[in-house]
C-alpha cells in the first residue's frame, strides 16, 4: 500500500512539470501594417508566448518579434504566417530539447558557472554572508508571497558612518536565469578581488553595494521545479485562476499606462494596483528608506544585449539624458572590450519599446539619478535558454560594465 501511495505521489509530481516537446521559437520580421495586425490577431486567437518584445501590444513594423508557439497551434500559426509572406526564421526547433541542453549535470554544490536552484542559492547566501565580516553582511527585507525570505547582501568595508550606496538586483523575471547568475558572480568577484583590484578596493572602501541575488524568488523556484518558461510572480489574482503579476510592470512609474496589460492571464499583467506584489513593495520600501544614500540603481535582465535608462513609460527624455547616455555608452564600450560583444544603449521607450511600471523609471523618479537596466546575452539564438558555457564570459564582460558605472558614480556623487 505504501509503495502504491508513494508511486502515486511521484506520478503526481512528474505530471506537474510542464513539457515543451515539438514547440518552436520563431523570429518574425514584420515590415507591413498587415504583418503587425496578423501577429496581434494570432495572439488573440491562440496561446503565444512573447519572448521579445514582451507582448503583442508592443509589436511594431521593422522590429523583430520572437515568439514561442505551443505544438498544438504550430500548424495554424505556420499556415497563417506563410499566407502573409512575412519573413519567418526558426530560432529554436524543439524547445524541450533546448531546455534539456541548457544545463549540464547538476553539481553537488553551488557553482558560479551553473544555474543554481533557489535552495542552493539560499545556502550560498547564508555561507557567503559570514565569509568576511569586514566586507559582507546580510539582512532580510521581508518575505515573498509564498513565504520565502528576501535576503539582501551588503558589500562594503565596515564603517561607523553611512556610506553612499549602489543597489543591484537580479531575477525580476523568473525565466531569465543568466540574471541571478550574474549577481552571484558579482558578489564572488567583489570579495575575491578586494585588496588586489584597486578599483574594487576603492569602491568598497568608499561605497556600499546592496545586492538582491534573486528578486522574484517564487517564480525562479517555479522555473526550476515546474515550468521553465514562467515569467511572473506566483501570487493569486482575485476572480481568475491565472496566477502572478509581472513584477517589472508593478512599480509606480506611469503604472499600467503603456506596454502593460490589465489582464491577469497576460505575462505583462501590471497587477491590481502598483506595488500589489509583496516582492516589489519590499524592495521599494527598502529603497525609499535609504534613498538619501542610494546613488545608483542597477537591475539585470535578459535578453537582447542592451544598456537602458529612463524613460520607458514615456518618450520624454530624462532630465539627465545626456549624462545617462554617456555613462551607458561607456559601460557598453567597457563590456565590448573583452569579447567584442555589442550592446546598444539608450532610453527604454525609444531604444526598444514603451513599457510602464518598470523599476528603473521608478528609482529615477524617486531621485536615484544613475538608474540602469541591463539586458544580458544573447540576441535570440538561445534567448532565455543561454547555455551554462556562456555564464562565465557573460558575467566577466558584464562585470566590466558594472564596474565602469560604479566608478563613474563614485566620482560623481550628488
Amino acid at each position: 500500500m505504501k509503495v502504491l501511495v508513494l508511486f502515486g505521489l511521484v506520478a503526481f509530481a512528474l505530471a506537474e512539470v510542464t513539457r515543451f516537446e515539438g514547440e518552436k521559437v520563431l523570429r518574425l520580421k514584420p515590415v507591413l501594417d498587415e504583418h503587425v495586425t496578423l501577429i496581434r490577431e494570432l495572439a488573440d486567437s491562440i496561446e503565444l508566448d512573447f519572448w521579445s518584445p514582451d507582448s503583442a501590444e508592443l509589436v511594431t513594423i521593422d522590429i523583430d518579434v520572437d515568439i514561442h508557439v505551443p505544438a498544438a497551434f504550430l500548424e495554424l500559426a505556420s499556415t497563417r504566417l506563410q499566407q502573409s509572406d512575412m519573413e519567418v526564421e526558426v530560432l529554436i526547433e524543439d524547445l524541450q530539447s533546448s531546455i534539456d541542453a541548457q544545463t549540464g549535470p547538476t553539481p553537488r554544490t553551488h557553482s558560479y558557472t551553473k544555474y543554481n536552484s533557489w535552495p542552493r542559492v539560499q545556502s550560498w547566501i547564508d555561507a557567503i554572508s559570514t565569509s568576511n565580516s569586514q566586507l559582507i553582511s546580510k539582512q532580510s527585507i521581508g518575505s515573498t508571497y509564498e513565504g520565502r525570505p528576501m535576503t539582501l547582501l551588503k558589500l562594503g568595508k565596515k564603517s561607523s558612518t553611512t556610506k553612499p550606496a549602489i543597489f543591484l538586483d537580479c531575477g525580476i523575471h523568473a525565466r531569465e536565469w543568466i540574471s541571478p547568475a550574474f549577481c552571484q558572480w558579482f558578489v564572488k568577484e567583489a570579495l575575491s578581488t578586494y585588496g588586489s583590484d584597486s578599483q574594487m578596493t576603492s569602491l568598497l572602501d568608499q561605497m556600499d553595494v546592496y545586492v538582491l541575488p534573486v528578486f522574484n524568488i517564487d517564480g525562479y523556484d517555479y522555473t526550476h521545479k515546474s515550468n521553465r518558461m514562467w515569467r511572473k510572480t506566483r501570487s493569486r489574482n482575485s476572480g481568475t485562476s491565472c496566477l502572478g503579476t509581472d513584477p517589472n510592470r508593478n512599480w509606480n512609474a506611469g503604472w499600467c499606462t503603456t506596454g502593460a496589460s490589465k489582464n491577469p492571464c497576460s505575462d505583462t499583467y501590471c497587477g491590481s494596483r502598483f506595488e500589489s506584489e509583496i516582492e516589489v513593495k519590499n524592495v521599494a520600501d527598502f529603497i525609499r528608506r535609504n534613498k538619501s544614500n542610494i546613488k545608483a540603481y542597477l537591475t539585470i535582465h535578459s535578453y537582447s544585449q542592451l544598456v537602458l535608462f529612463p524613460y520607458s513609460y514615456t518618450y520624454q527624455l530624462a532630465a539627465h539624458h545626456s549624462e545617462l547616455l554617456k555613462v551607458a555608452q561607456g559601460a557598453a564600450s567597457a563590456l565590448r572590450s573583452l569579447y567584442g560583444t555589442r550592446y546598444t544603449s539608450g532610453p527604454g521607450a525609444a531604444t526598444i519599446y514603451p513599457a510602464a511600471g518598470g523599476s528603473d523609471d521608478w528609482a529615477y523618479d524617486l531621485g536615484v539619478k544613475y538608474s540602469f537596466t541591463f539586458e544580458l546575452r544573447d540576441t535570440g539564438r538561445y534567448g532565455f535558454l543561454l547555455p551554462e558555457s556562456q555564464i562565465k564570459p557573460t558575467c566577466m564582460e558584464t562585470m566590466l560594465a558594472v564596474k565602469y558605472i560604479a566608478a563613474y558614480v563614485q566620482k560623481n556623487l550628488y
